[in-house]
């Protein structure tokens, strides 16, 4: 099936008992064992099914089936925020110590997590200067677990080359993890380019309202664990809190999602409900047409902005003279992100009125909304970072992110035009493109 299918109809089929067409909300902490014997097989990983929701639950699970499908991998972990699947991604590959490589255009609630979080865990980021693979292979070791990238920066914009992260990542043993949560899956599926594990945010485009949060792990089952038992321990060696089981044996390609789950997950929690799943479940029907929307707004307000006077600078991937075109031509069909960035001329005092002015358009710090968001990351999502470090990440002082969301297009520039003509007071005013 097409991802557009997929979306809609992945992971269940009608209720066997009640018919019923809608995936039933699960509001259950546990659940009944046939015996004793059963209830050992579940624990013991013996057996599938559902013995916790901590661990998984039949909403949940179907979720989970559908993210697996939309991305083409082997099966998925679904958390309560997208910040959690990161933790669990990194630590499931980590946690005996190591360092994580990634490229420098981050979120900055994940650069913390990876530059100062993990480190007091023992796990170390280590930051590229750029995202160009050259650049990443000079950082890794052999003690290097991960290669990590943003498959579209957030806010930086950046389309990062997946095919040769990959092979850089494969060369030295390691897999590569990606954040695709701005491209989602309808833009960019990145296991058919090499990319190993996948993490979203489910808050953002997939959810796509703004109402509920929720995270994802999605594992291709394409890594080769047992090639690389030393430097994957946990994959290759008996746990013996499952009496010793071998992840890489007994899960085959699903060892590192299923490790994730019965390590992380059941440990730690960060559970998911499952009135959210069925949230976020409501949200993917539709990703592929919100997408499309996203899109087309996006080229024309990017266009609009190009062509203003009073605008310093735009940074569109759809642009041509982007150093980025070719990339999006590459892995996004030619469709570039509806999340980007801009300049005012006047710079940051300039930016601070036109932010405020805004009416239309929601002054906060999500994106992927059906709705259109704006956010000055220097004061907010990139915050606790250095000059440099922000300026390496794609944010500037004046730098103002953009969400562009699904309203009539002619309604969001109108809004960003006022703005602009408050923030730069005299310059003219250019006619929108309907």
């Amino acid at each position: 099936m097409r991802n557009e299918t997929i979306a809609i109809h992945a992971g269940y089929d009608p209720d066997p008992t009640t018919h019923a067409v809608a995936v039933p909300i699960y509001q259950t902490v546990a659940y009944a064992f046939d015996s004793a014997d059963h209830g050992a097989a579940l624990f013991n990983l013996e057996t599938d099914g559902f013995r916790y929701s901590r661990i998984a639950n039949p909403t949940t699970s179907v979720l989970e089936k559908r993210i697996a499908q939309l991305e083409g991998g082997v099966g998925a972990l679904a958390v309560a925020t997208g910040q959690a699947a990161l933790h669990f991604a990194f630590v499931n590959l980590a946690d005996g110590g190591g360092n994580i490589v990634s490229v420098p255009q981050l979120y900055g609630t994940t650069h913390t997590l990876l530059g100062h979080v993990l480190p007091r865990q023992g796990i170390i980021g280590r930051f590229a200067e750029s995202d160009q693979p050259d650049a990443i292979e000079r950082l890794i070791d052999e003690n290097t677990k991960a290669v990590f990238a943003e498959t579209i920066g957030n806010p930086a914009g950046n389309v990062c080359d997946i095919e040769a992260l990959a092979k850089v990542a494969h060369s030295h043993g390691v897999p590569l993890i990606v954040d695709n949560t701005v491209a989602t899956p309808i833009l960019l599926r990145p296991f058919d380019y090499g990319a190993d594990i996948s993490v979203h945010s489910l808050t953002k485009f997939l959810g796509g309202h703004g109402t509920t949060l929720g995270g994802a792990i999605v594992d291709s089952g394409q890594f080769p664990w047992a090639a690389h038992a030393d430097r994957f321990p946990a994959f290759n060696q008996p746990d013996a809190s499952y009496h010793g089981l071998v992840y890489a044996e007994h899960f085959g390609p699903k060892a590192y999602v299923e490790r994730a789950r019965s390590v992380y997950q059941r440990t730690m929690g960060s559970v998911l409900s499952p009135f959210n799943a069925f949230l976020l479940l409501q949200g993917i029907e539709t990703v592929a047409l919100r997408v499309e929307r996203h899109v087309e707004n996006a080229r024309k307000v990017a266009e609009f902005l190009r062509n203003d006077s009073r605008v310093a600078w735009v940074n569109y991937a759809g642009f041509a003279d982007s150093p980025y075109y070719a990339l999006v031509q590459k892995y996004l069909k030619g469709q570039a992100s509806s999340l980007f960035t801009f300049g005012i001329k006047g710079g940051l005092e300039a930016g601070k009125t036109f932010y405020d002015s805004l009416k239309l358009v929601t002054r906060l710090v999500n994106i992927g909304d059906a709705k259109s968001l704006a956010c000055h990351p220097a004061s907010t999502t990139h915050r606790q970072m250095s000059s440099e470090q922000q300026r390496m990440a794609g944010v500037l002082p004046e730098t103002i992110r953009l969400s562009i969301g699904i309203e009539h297009v002619s309604d969001i520039i109108d809004d960003i035009d006022q703005a602009l003509a408050k923030a730069c007071a005299g310059s003219p005013r250019l006619e929108a493109a309907e």
